[in-house]
C-alpha cells in the first residue's frame, strides 16, 4: 500500500488544492494511505478532517518582518516542529511528501528530503512562496500554474500542471438558473458578482458603497455583493432598508459554484485559486490585487491575465475611485467582454489535480523500481 503525506496550508488557497490533490491520488489509487500535515490552530485542522483526511498539526508560525520577542517564539516551535516533523516521518513511513505551500510544508518537507523520501512541490502562484523556494533544492518534481517559473526553481524538474480546481466549481458552467434562483436574482438583468473572499475586502466594499446610488441606476444590471464576515453587521446595519433593490448583499457566498454561474463579470482579488477558477469558468474578470500578500504576488497573478489580454487589473489604491467606472464602460461594450471571455478560456488548464497525482505516482513507482 503507497502513503503519501500532504502538507501545508494556513489559507483555503493551499488547502483547497491540497485537498483536490489528495481526491485525485485516491481516485487514481483506492488503497493509498493519505495523511496531511499542517499547521496548529490553522483552517486546515477543520478543513482536511471535514473532507474525510486524517491531519497532525505542527506549532509552526512565520516570523515577524520585524525585531521582537515573538520571533524567539516561533524560532522554539520551528524546532519543536522539526522534532514532530520526524516523528510523523518515521511513525508513517510515507513514500512520498507532496507540499503545497505554507508553513507547515516546511519542518516536513526538511525532514523528507534529510532521510530521503521523494518531495514534490506544487506552486500555487506566479511568484514562488518562500518555503517552496527554501525546499526547492531537494524536491524531486515541482508542479507549476504559470509560465516563466524557471527563474525561480530552475527548468530540469518543472512540470507545468496548472492549479487544482474544486470539482463543484467545475461543474457550474450550466447552472446559470439555478444560481439566479438560490440567490434570489432576476434572470433579466446581467449579474456582477462582487467577491473579497470569506473575511471581504475593505477596498472592494468601499468601492461599491461609494458609488452605491450610481450603480442603482443601472437599470439592467445587478450586483452580488459579498461582502465578507468581518465587514457584513456593520453594512447591514448602515444601509438597513435603503440597499438598492438591483444590489443583493451577503456576507459569505454559501454556494461559490452557483454565484459563479450567475456571474457575467467578476470583481475579485487575484489570487492563484480565483484566477485558476475565472480561467476554466471562462469568466470576464476584473481582478484588484491584494496589497497585504508576499511580495505582491497577486499583481503578478493578474499581470499574467492583464499581458494575454484576458482581464482587467485595477490597482487596490485606486479601485475606490475607479472601480464603477471600469465596471460601466465595461458592462457597456459587449465586444470588448467577448474579446476578454475568449482570451482567458485559453489560459484554463484541465485535470490539473489528475496531473499533479500522476507525478506523484510516478515518482513513488521509479523508487520502488530502484529498490527491487
Amino acid at each position: 500500500m503507497k502513503r503519501v503525506i500532504v502538507s501545508g496550508g494556513g489559507t483555503g488557497g493551499h488547502i483547497f488544492p491540497a485537498l483536490s490533490i489528495a481526491n485525485a491520488l485516491k481516485r487514481l489509487e483506492p488503497s493509498i494511505e493519505i495523511l496531511f500535515v499542517g499547521a496548529e490552530g490553522k483552517m486546515e485542522m477543520e478543513k482536511v478532517p471535514e473532507a474525510g483526511y486524517k491531519i497532525e498539526g505542527l506549532p509552526i508560525r512565520g516570523l515577524q518582518r520585524r525585531l521582537t520577542f515573538e520571533n524567539v517564539k516561533v524560532l522554539f516551535n520551528l524546532w519543536k516542529s522539526l522534532r514532530k516533523a520526524k516523528k510523523i516521518i518515521k511513525t508513517f513511513k510515507p513514500d512520498a511528501v507532496v507540499g503545497v505551500g505554507g508553513y507547515a510544508s516546511g519542518p516536513i518537507g526538511k525532514v523528507a528530503t534529510n532521510t530521503g523520501i521523494p518531495l514534490i512541490l506544487q506552486e500555487q502562484n506566479s511568484y514562488a512562496g518562500i518555503t517552496n523556494k527554501l525546499l526547492a533544492k531537494k524536491a524531486c518534481r515541482i508542479c507549476v500554474a504559470y509560465e516563466g517559473m524557471e527563474r525561480f526553481f530552475g527548468g530540469d524538474r518543472l512540470v507545468f500542471t496548472g492549479n487544482p480546481v474544486r470539482k463543484d466549481i467545475l461543474e457550474s458552467k450550466d447552472k446559470r438558473e439555478e444560481g439566479i434562483a438560490f440567490y434570489g436574482l432576476d434572470s433579466s438583468k446581467k449579474t456582477v458578482l462582487v467577491t473579497g473572499g470569506s473575511l471581504g475586502a475593505g477596498t472592494l466594499n468601499k468601492a461599491i458603497k461609494n458609488h452605491i446610488e450610481t450603480m442603482a441606476a443601472w437599470g439592467n444590471v445587478q450586483i452580488l455583493w459579498q461582502c465578507g464576515s468581518y465587514y457584513y453587521e456593520d453594512l447591514k446595519k448602515e444601509f438597513a432598508d435603503k440597499l438598492p433593490a438591483n444590489i443583493c448583499l451577503t456576507a459569505f457566498l454559501k454556494r461559490m459554484d452557483l454565484a459563479y454561474a450567475c456571474a457575467d463579470i467578476v470583481v475579485a482579488r487575484a489570487g492563484a485559486g480565483t484566477i485558476s477558477e475565472l480561467c476554466l469558468l471562462e469568466k470576464v474578470a476584473v481582478l484588484v490585487p491584494s496589497p497585504n500578500v508576499a511580495e505582491d504576488h497577486q499583481t503578478k497573478n493578474a499581470m499574467a491575465l492583464v499581458n494575454k489580454d484576458a482581464a482587467v487589473m485595477i490597482k487596490d489604491v485606486e479601485a475606490e475611485e475607479k472601480l464603477e467606472e471600469q465596471l460601466s464602460l465595461l458592462l457597456k461594450d459587449d465586444a470588448r467582454q467577448g474579446e476578454l471571455q475568449k482570451n482567458i478560456a485559453t489560459l484554463a488548464v484541465y485535470d490539473s489535480d489528475l496531473k499533479i497525482a500522476k507525478e506523484i505516482l510516478k515518482i513513488i513507482d521509479k523508487v520502488e523500481a530502484c529498490k527491487s
